[in-house]
């Protein structure tokens, strides 16, 4: 199918594509800071400059549009030519489409980069994709990322405690209502 606009109606269009507050984002929001979780939003500081960064659970959380990020798209190359297969959320255009399949192989590689990146940090990254939060998965999809978050402050905390203690020393961890002796 070819496309029915104009390059400049094309251009318009596609100028109005928003790269911050965008609907998907909005909705994991929403349903961390109804759920208690407190964050910070597009940290210049943090590698990759993430959609959401919760600092004391050292995470990054990016909320990527399926098209522009190409979700489960399948790359295939051959010496000569890169053959790509769309995915049910993510169909690549006919027209102009060298223009499209590089601009998403672009964003994959910088992704990647910038996911390595912050793992190399300490960061915990954890991708939330625009297909993963329709109304029927939206519930599963973040009590998975709420459960990913509560194994990452877990293992934050049990590293600090290893450090705290010397090792080889049996040192009894008190209980809440246990006095030290």
């Amino acid at each position: 199918m070819t496309d029915t606009m104009t390059k400049e109606q094309r251009h318009k269009c596609m100028s109005h594509i928003r790269s911050k507050d965008t609907k998907p984002e909005l909705k994991v929001r929403r349903w961390l800071w109804k759920n208690g979780y407190r964050y910070r939003l597009n940290v210049k500081s943090v590698p990759g400059k993430p959609d959401i960064v919760l600092r004391p659970y050292r995470t990054a959380i990016f909320v990527n549009g399926c098209f522009w990020h190409g979700h489960n798209i399948v790359w295939n190359s051959t010496a000569e030519n890169i053959y790509v297969s769309s995915s049910s959320c993510c169909r690549i255009p006919q027209s102009n489409k060298e223009f499209w399949m590089s601009k998403i192989h672009r964003n994959q590689e910088r992704d990647s980069h910038n996911y390595n990146l912050l793992q190399e940090n300490g960061w915990q990254v954890i991708v939330v994709w625009e297909c993963q939060l329709t109304p029927k998965l939206i519930e599963r999809t973040m009590k998975e990322v709420e459960i990913m978050l509560n194994k990452n402050i877990i293992s934050l905390h049990s590293t600090h405690h290893k450090k705290d203690y010397p090792e080889g020393k049996d040192v009894g961890i008190p209980m809440a209502a246990e006095e030290r002796e």
